[in-house]
């Protein structure tokens, strides 16, 4: 099919990334289904079925995310669709409560080694994997960047004395959705003069390994405005940062 759109999701082998892929086959897309080890790719891929294929994509390893790229420009010579979910909330947090572990993620206390780590993944991986994918992205006709962030990453939002969880910001996983989302506003910016646009959708506090499965939200849930983002056309919006359903989220 000459006119099937090609998406590559990173962190695609569970959770919101995997909610994200499987929907995105069922809607008609050729997904790549991306993961740090091949082989839960494999698995993931062969749970969603046709249109899935697995693609070994570690966000913090530049070869593994430039042979990503060779893969994918050899098999379709472009990219339409990018979805940078892979992300991670913490290294440390082992079987602290949430609430134990925000008390030793504080900026006066958190591991720098952990802030690192955390934001290798969610901020320069993502910059990595669109640097990597910007060319393939120049090749398609309708190309979208939707970079899954969160609403705890809204710097109007903490900011406001009156914000009930303003206590839990910090600077480990808050702080680098908030980088994540000024990357987007970079890449955002970058290509105004052309037809790639640039999305940030927050999936909610959703049920996943992430937050150890403490989230509300099930994963169908927590995937659907990604889904909705990512699955918009040509005439679709860029620029904006929401949640269900096309909620604005202030930057």
């Amino acid at each position: 099919m000459p006119n099937e759109r090609i998406a590559l999701v990173t962190g695609a082998n569970q959770g919101v990334g995997f909610q994200v892929a499987k929907e995105l086959a069922a809607n008609g897309v050729t997904v790549f289904v991306g993961s740090r080890k091949l082989e839960r790719g494999e698995a993931a891929a062969k749970e969603i079925g046709a249109g899935a294929t697995a693609i070994q994509i570690d966000v913090t390893d530049r070869a593994s995310i430039d042979a990503a790229a060779e893969t994918i420009r050899k098999q379709f010579g472009r990219l339409d669709l990018l979805v940078n979910n892979a992300a991670i909330s913490n290294t440390n947090k082992g079987d602290l409560s949430l609430e134990e572990y925000f008390k030793i993620s504080r900026a006066s206390n958190a591991p720098l080694d952990e802030v690192h780590a955390v934001w290798e993944t969610n901020v320069f991986g993502a910059l990595s994997v669109y640097q990597a994918m910007l060319p393939l992205l120049r090749e398609s006709s309708d190309a979208r960047i939707v970079n899954v962030s969160s609403g705890v990453g809204s710097m109007t939002t903490n900011a406001d004395p009156n914000f009930a969880y303003r206590a839990y910001y910090g600077p480990i996983y808050p702080a680098s959705k908030a980088a994540m989302n000024a990357m987007s506003l970079a890449m955002q910016i970058e290509l105004e003069p052309t037809n790639i646009k640039v999305n940030l959708v927050s999936p909610g506090f959703t049920k996943t390994n992430l937050n150890g499965y403490a989230g509300i939200e099930s994963l169908e849930d927590g995937s659907r405005e990604v889904v909705r983002v990512a699955l918009l056309g040509p005439e679709g919006p860029s620029g904006t940062f929401t949640r269900w359903e096309n909620a604005a989220i202030p930057w």
